[in-house]
């Protein structure tokens, strides 16, 4: 049975690429009728947050990745560790080291200046015919992995193909700090195992660290999973993404006015292609996806291609559930939202002229505030010609059915009586209304507000 997982370092938030990588291993469980586990690697105390855990969580809540198990958190796994390192310990595949980290720093830097590479010399490894100076009195012992000293660790990564790295290139990796805490290489291991993960997806900042687990896993004498490295995601312009452009927490997308399934949509198509498709439901991405087509090569972020995708699931979406993600968005700015005019049916007249949820809510915000038109506008719209054809209509409103069909006949009645175009009344209700010169067709506009409230914002023509 395929099991996949996502393993977050809660130290910051879930940004882009964490979600990419959650979503492909979502994914691929989800095609293959397996399980997806989520785990939280917050053995790192002096940097993991419980605020960093739960923007985590809200992140994959919001994007809709359930998982199947889980979470777990590692720290409450210390024994776990602890028992596997007594293990490991009595069969030899791991050993006490009692050099101290001033001793390593200095061994480091003799060995830079020597053009060598930094790395633990061995010291406390214990060796055949060797003897190991006697433990320092009142020094507590970090415990290190006895690293194969020969061959190569290999793997064929289902996104990069064949890596190859020696033995020799490896030094003896700490697997418990002096203190007792189990360092994040060892825990991944025996998570992992314990979880019985059969694929690992991850970011490609990981393939350094895949040899090293590889060999601990062996050493253990247990299965080692098949590995997949994803490469990074650019920026727009083609630099290591940062802040300014994606590098952020998940929900400020939630925060700027996406929809997740345009977020899942985009996130789906960096790095991954299934031929021409563009546009697909989550439940489409899980029956097309695999590995094979996701791209060795580093994705490029296009917000461009991101607003065009969430403009595209904004038309298609209920209007209900537009309008009750607009709502606390407008309670925010202190706007009460009213019964009339319906939200929902706001929303139904301008979702196809807006790229995001905030843009949805600037202009129903005009529905519900008092609006004074700006000086210029009033001056180039109100004029002399004009005038007269909005008095009228204002006069025929009164008598009218509330209903776009005679607000519209009304507008083509005032118009044609002052021999007028149309434009030369649609303008000026458009900014005596909302304050804006583009909107909906204005017998759609008028027809929203209560009768009562256009006439007041009418009254204020001349």
């Amino acid at each position: 049975m395929i099991r996949t997982r996502f393993a977050p370092s809660p130290t910051g938030f879930l940004h882009i690429g964490g979600a990419r990588t959650a979503l492909f291993s979502w994914a691929f469980a989800r095609r293959h009728g397996g399980s997806f586990i989520l785990r939280i690697e917050d053995t790192d105390l002096a940097r993991s947050t419980p605020e960093a855990v739960q923007a985590i969580l809200d992140g994959m809540n919001w994007l809709g990745l359930k998982h199947d198990e889980g979470p777990f958190y590692q720290t409450q796994r210390m024994a776990r560790y602890q028992a596997v390192i007594e293990e490991m310990l009595a069969a030899g595949t791991a050993y006490h080291c009692y050099m101290a980290p001033e001793e390593l720093d200095r061994l480091r830097e003799e060995q830079r200046a020597q053009g060598l590479k930094a790395r633990y010399n061995g010291a406390w490894r214990p060796e055949p015919g060797k003897v190991l100076p006697p433990p320092p009195a009142g020094v507590s012992p970090a415990v290190r992995f006895r690293n194969p000293g020969d061959g190569v660790v290999a793997w064929d990564d289902l996104v990069k193909g064949r890596i190859e790295i020696a033995n020799a290139e490896l030094d003896d990796l700490v697997i418990a700090r002096a203190d007792g805490t189990p360092t994040y290489n060892f825990c991944v291991v025996v998570d992992d195992f314990d979880m019985g993960i059969t694929h690992v997806i991850r970011g490609d900042d990981h393939v350094n660290n895949t040899p090293r687990q590889i060999n601990i896993l062996r050493a253990l004498g247990v299965q080692v999973p098949q590995y997949a490295h994803l490469s990074m995601i650019l920026g727009d312009d083609g630099q290591k993404l940062s802040k300014r452009h994606g590098a952020v927490s998940v929900m400020q997308y939630d925060d700027e006015g996406y929809l997740p399934e345009a977020v899942l949509n985009y996130l789906a198509r960096l790095g991954w292609s299934h031929g021409d498709e563009e546009i697909f439901s989550m439940a489409q991405f899980c029956a097309w996806f695999d590995l094979d087509h996701i791209t060795p090569s580093a994705a490029q972020f296009n917000t461009e291609k991101l607003n065009w995708l969430n403009a595209h699931y904004l038309k298609r979406a209920d209007a209900a559930r537009l309008a009750a993600l607009v709502l606390p968005r407008l309670q925010a700015r202190g706007v009460t939202v009213s019964a009339t005019p319906s939200l929902p049916a706001i929303v139904t007249l301008y979702q196809e002229r807006v790229a995001n949820l905030n843009e949805l809510a600037d202009a129903a915000e005009v529905f519900y505030v008092d609006i004074a038109p700006k000086a210029e506008l009033r001056a180039k719209h109100l004029t002399p010609e004009a005038l007269p054809a909005l008095a009228d209509f204002v006069a025929g409103l009164p008598d009218i059915a509330w209903e776009a069909a005679a607000i519209g006949a009304l507008i083509k009645q005032s118009v044609a009586a002052h021999g007028l175009k149309m434009p030369k009344l649609a303008m000026p209700l458009r900014v005596l209304l909302t304050g804006q010169e583009q909107t909906p067709s204005v017998d759609a506009l008028v027809v929203l507000f209560p009768r009562q409230e256009v006439l007041r914002r009418l009254s204020g023509a001349g």
